[in-house]
């Protein structure tokens, strides 16, 4: 019995890991669609979400299974939990991939920021490599290298602030590029909000090591709530 709950407990970590492959995948692609204006490729991105639900609804159907047959205690039950919850993270960051995709289906011919632009594409690299980092930190279950990656999201914080900074100050300058403008603040919006949910899973790696809820970035996410963010 104990190995064939090893077997199936492994096959859990492998649909997640895959999952979250998917999904930084389609945050890639939806913000070099809205960069590039793409909008064959922003439909891509919403087509394939369906994909990545998917593995949301089986991962969980799965988790449930196993509590109800295998009834595991402490360790097994946090990996269990684990699971269950950072893939449901992951989901959310698919959802919010689906929307920057929107926003880039959504534009025609609004006036473009090319610096803009390039700011949000480096904020969403930095989210990708940790979305990436969080991955591998996940399938050795790296404590610390979860903290590390949460750290990371101070920086796409900063970005984020930056660019609706520079948002405002292009809005009143040149009334033509308000259109525009909006939908750069939303989509720098999206790309801070898929960095919290990296956060989270970071949040439920160190769960699983410890079986404490940690809060990481707990000042940024004060910030953000005072600001209304």
């Amino acid at each position: 019995m104990r190995r064939v709950f090893e077997e199936e407990l492994n096959d859990l970590h492998i649909r997640f890991f895959q999952m979250g492959k998917g999904v930084n995948e389609a945050v890639y692609k939806s913000v070099k669609a809205f960069v590039n204006h793409d909008k064959e490729l922003a439909k891509e991105v919403i087509i394939g979400d369906s994909v990545i639900n998917k593995y949301e609804v089986d991962l969980e159907n799965r988790c449930f299974e196993l509590i109800a047959l295998q009834q595991p205690v402490t360790t097994d039950l946090r990996k269990i939990v684990t699971i269950m919850k950072a893939s449901a993270d992951l989901e959310r960051m698919g959802d919010h991939a689906v929307s920057i995709a929107k926003s880039t289906i959504r534009v025609k011919g609004n006036k473009r920021d090319y610096e803009i632009e390039a700011q949000i594409a480096e904020m969403s690299e930095k989210v990708k490599v940790m979305v990436q980092d969080v991955l591998d930190a996940y399938v050795v279950s790296d404590r610390d290298k979860a903290e590390k990656v949460a750290l990371s999201d101070v920086a796409v914080d900063d970005d984020f602030r930056k660019i609706y900074q520079a948002c405002i100050k292009q809005m009143k300058a040149d009334p033509e590029i308000v259109l525009g403008a909006s939908d750069y603040m939303l989509v720098a919006g999206f790309i801070e909000r898929i960095g919290d949910y990296v956060t989270n899973i970071c949040e439920w790696i160190i769960y699983l090591d410890t079986g404490k809820m940690t809060e990481l970035n707990t000042n940024n996410k004060n910030d953000r709530l005072f600001k209304g963010q």
